[in-house]
């Protein structure tokens, strides 16, 4: 009988799967589809959910062959990350006066990370205490507990980091390595890798131009493959959305999340916060916070559903030239940078909350003002360290609670609400990561507005491949 109804739910799937491709074929428009996919992914995670409850094994087996095509999606898109930022860094460097306006655009994209991740760790701060949130109210079970212990047993390979150590790792001590994505800063080393490669062709147009337009006719040949190769891959964002938001609703449990509802809630009144920071900031630059919201929703609605600010890169960085009209330098600047460094969801609003609601347990007064200063100071510090140790969100709690002399097994009490949670926070990184770009490029020139303000570039054009 079990047998029986995984194949039901999977021919359900399937079924599904193929509405969307007839949408497709109908050339409904691609946002409307995401959406689409959206709502039936969240419509049968509920039916699966309140047919089968949980846990069941019924469940899980069904899950683990939806998990084809969500995180084979998944997959395809990291597969293309470092091809895509290798050659559009190199292309958007030659494309360059110099090699000082590549140092102006990562200045600018770092500050302004470092910027936003410390704001939003303030409003994770003021959200913490808002709702009175506190570790000591959570109730902690075996799941719970080994969560805690696992923790203990990784803090100390983020004691020994240090700020010069984090700085160094992201240094490609072999490129050809962090193009197989083997490090956590493996994104950071193939950027750098590109922009010398980039920078040294610049100067090779002064000794030997032949040489160095060869290399740049090879580069365009390199980029156009690689940009219909993402346009392949971005084509299956429906398909992908909808296997991951099934799996997410129907893998849910929701009597764990109804236990921890005030930090659900008090976690996404922070998100939602930060997310208009980012809308102000838009706005400041002169450009229409509506426009941008109908713009970067695909690529957020994803990020939302796959927890994989890493994988919705190739989303990422196509909205922001596409869309957003930002420069090819600039948005995959952005996007690799955000991806790893001053996170705003991970980095930002997570360790902020969990130091507050900690701090009473040893007798620290979170409302204290060298508290507060002290944690966003080590926050907007501890960002770079999420770079260099990998892990996300967890290891940007790690660092941070090390530091101030916290216990760090009370953050495994949230370990049943992670996924929830999780959805939010990516969706705020990936935001501010686009946001980034999109101000600093406003203030380099390097945004074309009139892409932007045009409503022709609402839709990506994934209906270009044959």
């Amino acid at each position: 009988m079990k047998t029986y109804y995984i194949i039901s739910n999977i021919l359900i799937m399937v079924g599904l799967l193929y509405l969307l491709y007839r949408f497709q074929k109908q050339y409904m428009p691609f946002t409307r589809r995401v959406f689409i996919a959206l709502g039936m992914g969240v419509g049968y995670g509920a039916c699966l959910q309140l047919f089968y409850g949980y846990p069941s094994e019924t469940l899980t087996e069904s899950i683990s062959w939806f998990n084809i095509v969500g995180n084979g999606y998944v997959a395809l898109l990291k597969m293309i990350v470092v091809p895509l930022v290798m050659v559009s860094v190199i292309s958007a460097i030659l494309k360059l006066k110099g090699a000082g306006t590549l140092g102006k655009i990562s200045g600018w994209i770092l500050a302004l990370l470092m910027i936003t991740v410390s704001i939003a760790a303030a409003i994770g701060i003021i959200s913490a205490l808002g709702f009175g949130l506190t570790a000591e109210s959570i109730t902690s079970g075996v799941r719970e507990a080994a969560r805690g212990e696992q923790l203990l047993s990784t803090v100390t390979r983020v004691e020994n980091l240090s700020i010069p150590n984090m700085l160094v790792s992201l240094i490609p001590s072999n490129p050809f390595l962090d193009m197989t994505g083997a490090r956590s800063t493996s994104i950071i080393g193939v950027v750098i890798f590109s922009a010398f490669i980039g920078v040294a062709v610049l100067g090779l147009h002064r000794k030997q131009p032949e040489v160095a337009g060869t290399f740049e006719r090879t580069v365009e040949v390199a980029h156009a493959i690689v940009m219909r190769i993402v346009t392949m891959v971005l084509r299956l964002t429906p398909f992908g959305i909808l296997a991951l938001m099934t799996k997410v609703v129907a893998g849910s449990n929701f009597s764990d999340i109804l236990q921890l509802i005030q930090f659900v809630i008090a976690s996404y009144a922070a998100l939602i916060a930060v997310f208009v920071v980012h809308l102000l900031m838009v706005t400041m630059v002169g450009a229409s916070p509506v426009q941008f919201i109908r713009k970067t929703l695909p690529v957020l609605t994803f990020a939302f559903t796959s927890r994989s600010s890493a994988g919705t890169m190739p989303l990422t960085i196509q909205t922001m030239t596409q869309r957003l009209g930002v420069s090819e330098g600039v948005a995959n600047f952005a996007a690799s940078f955000g991806t790893t460094i001053g996170q705003n969801g991970c980095a930002g609003i997570y360790p902020a909350m969990l130091a507050v609601m900690i701090a009473p347990t040893v007798g620290v007064d979170p409302t204290s003002l060298s508290f507060i200063g002290t944690l966003i100071i080590t926050i907007a510090i501890g960002s770079f360290g999420v770079a260099g140790v990998g892990g996300g969100a967890t290891f940007a709690a790690l660092i941070v609670l090390s530091a101030l002399g916290l216990p760090v097994e009370l953050a495994g009490l949230l370990i049943s609400i992670e996924p929830l949670i999780d959805m939010g926070r990516t969706a705020v990184n990936v935001s501010g990561a686009i946001t980034t770009g999109f101000v600093g490029g406003r203030a380099m020139g390097e945004v074309n507005m009139e892409t932007f303000n045009s409503n022709d570039s609402l839709e990506l054009d994934m209906d270009a491949v044959s």
